[in-house]
């Protein structure tokens, strides 16, 4: 009887979890199509992958070193996000709190298959992501890649 109760506990909480996170994306999709998206720009810039490879790591180097082993990248892809590119060359520690609000308003308007692209499009063109926005980023990436 115990062993009956435990499995049926564990079914309970399985199935829970399974509607939950179902419910999470069919809310974030929601959320999405309301929201004004950021959708990538067309606008495409040649570049030598290795001559912007910024010296200290951007920080997202789980995603961009082996996207670029992978997938060299020979062109910017802007996501509507043109006024970050003032931030080239600035570490990813020294962002003012109004800066940082910057990558946050293009980041949390992004779909969450475009976060890998928009990673390699700044590091391509030198730019680091904030160390506020760096776990959460990550984070999306690597949920993606299961």
């Amino acid at each position: 009887m115990s062993i009956l109760f435990t499995f049926l506990s564990f079914v309970v909480i399985v199935v829970f979890l399974i509607e939950y996170r179902e419910r999470k994306k069919k809310s974030q999709e929601n959320l999405n199509s309301q929201q004004n998206v950021h959708e990538p720009i067309e606008e495409k810039v040649n570049v030598d992958v290795n001559a912007n490879r910024p010296l200290n790591c951007c920080g997202a180097h789980l995603v961009c070193e082996k996207e670029l082993e992978i997938n060299p990248i020979t062109e910017i892809v802007y996501y509507d996000d043109e006024e970050l590119d003032d931030y080239k060359g600035i570490h990813s520690d020294q962002y003012s709190k109004q800066q940082v609000q910057q990558f946050s308003e293009v980041f949390y308007t992004l779909k969450e298959n475009d976060v890998s692209g928009w990673l390699r499009s700044l590091q391509a063109r030198g730019i680091e992501l904030p160390d506020q926005l760096k776990d959460e980023a990550l984070m999306i990436v690597r949920e993606l890649r299961k």
